[in-house]
């Protein structure tokens, strides 16, 4: 075979040395716009997304919503939010979180640049803390003290958990050492609270509601979502999705 001219092949050389060039460069800058196109979940909030340490398992509600444990749960395979595109989870969420602590959860969150959605539970240990026996300034300077994070949070959209009800309703069950009907009262005022500012600012997903239609085995400690329960709260998020 006859070979190129020199300079017919030093074109041809540099040629293909553009080419690669040009697809680096290309590959590069798909791989900068990747980013935008990952949906990261964001939780903040207490135990009910913080619970991974109440099960054997170490799962939490947002890591099933991102990627379900296809063994744990089969039912929710195919089903999780990383089926439907690139996901990723910010746990934030903090174990025994009151509304007070919500401001330090976001410290150094910025707008996102891709997709986002925050997950938010909080009021169960603002109830076990003195909220249940509240006579009414309590709940109010609560409210003040949400609707101040809403406002500030650069996440939307944002998906609001009420407060659930471990006794399912038994007086019989409580725990709190609180007359049964002002517990109740303020929990209901809480999630009323809730339910107001989910309208104003997100999305409501009533775990209370929810939660009541199941049963014990839901729950360990008490108070804390068992392994069933962290499937059953990303259940309730995962339908508001």
């Amino acid at each position: 075979m006859t070979e190129p001219p020199p300079s017919l092949a030093r074109r041809r050389w540099m040629g293909a040395a553009s080419g690669a060039l040009l697809a680096a460069v290309g590959e590069r800058a798909t791989a900068a716009a990747r980013p935008a196109d990952v949906l990261t979940v964001h939780t903040f909030g207490d135990s009910v997304l913080d619970c991974g340490h109440y099960n054997a398992h170490g799962v939490h509600p947002g890591q099933l919503l991102v990627r379900n444990e296809d063994t744990l749960f089969p039912e929710f395979k195919g089903r999780d939010l990383g089926t439907r595109g690139p996901a990723q989870l910010d746990h934030r969420a903090v174990d025994g979180a009151t509304v007070a602590g919500l401001p330090a959860q976001a410290a150094g969150l910025a707008r996102p640049h891709g997709r986002a959605i925050a997950l938010l539970t909080v009021g169960g240990n603002d109830l076990l803390r003195g909220l249940a026996a509240d006579t009414g300034p309590g709940v109010r300077s609560f409210e003040a003290a949400l609707e101040r994070f809403l406002k500030g949070l650069p996440i939307r959209p944002v998906l609001l958990g009420t407060v659930y009800d471990p006794t399912f309703g038994d007086d019989s069950r409580n725990f709190l050492g609180i007359d049964a009907r002002i517990a109740r009262a303020n929990h209901r005022r809480v999630n009323e609270v809730i339910a107001s500012l989910a309208a104003r600012h997100g999305t409501l997903v009533d775990l209370h509601a929810h939660f009541l239609r199941g049963d014990p085995s839901w729950y360990v400690h008490t108070i804390e979502p068992s392994l069933t329960g962290a499937s059953e709260v990303r259940r309730a998020f995962l339908a508001a999705l």
